[in-house]
């Protein structure tokens, strides 16, 4: 059934990786491969599994004191490409982006920074803007892909994993998306907010 989807590629890029490590696990076990950055990769990596370097799959190194790591076409185009589109899946080929099914975000804890009275260049840093547009992307192609927006969500994740193995319904992928807009929308009214107050 075609509303049914296997997952087989999980782009994980998460700032907790607290309770992670359970979910990687039986993705792992039900043969998903991972794609990651930075920390996340060297924590997937001590855990004993298998991860591909984005910079791999871009030929892109992490710029800008880290800034820019996943925002290029070849992941963004593995999660927003329609899987029934033939004119997207011949691009795909064409540029060889991979197929990928499942994103995994935790964002920059951005009200956590502010709330502990950090300077406002460490308040700068901690806009996630690579993770926010994976959640975003991954939710508006939630007919082909699985977005876990935050570590709120692992657990639900699993559940599923538990329930059914690798594979989603719609149902589900339109629930985790509609999460995800949610995430999304508090998590720029909160620096909107921060924005305002400072400008006092």
């Amino acid at each position: 059934m075609a509303e049914t989807k296997k997952i087989k590629t999980a782009l994980v890029s998460v700032f907790h990786k607290d309770g992670l490590d359970e979910l990687l696990k039986k993705l792992n076990e039900e043969g998903v491969k991972f794609l990651s950055t930075g920390g996340t990769q060297q924590f997937i990596e001590s855990l004993g599994y298998e991860c591909q370097k984005v910079e791999d799959v871009t030929t892109y190194p992490s710029i800008l004191g880290g800034r820019v790591k996943t925002l290029h076409p070849k992941v963004f185009g593995g999660i927003l490409a329609r899987r029934e589109n033939a004119g997207d899946i011949e691009q795909m080929k064409q540029y060889e982006i991979p197929e990928i099914d499942l994103v995994i975000v935790d964002l920059y804890p951005f009200e956590q920074t502010v709330a502990s009275g950090a300077s406002e260049a460490d308040i700068i840093e901690k806009i996630d803007i690579g993770g926010i547009s994976l959640i975003r992307a991954g939710a508006k192609n939630f007919k082909d892909v699985v977005i876990v927006p935050s570590k709120a969500e692992y657990g639900v994740l699993l559940d599923i994993l538990n329930k059914k193995g690798a594979q989603t319904d719609i149902e589900d992928r339109r629930m985790f998306a509609t999460r995800a807009f949610g995430v999304s929308s508090h998590y720029d009214t909160a620096i909107n907010a921060w924005f305002v107050n400072t400008a006092k």
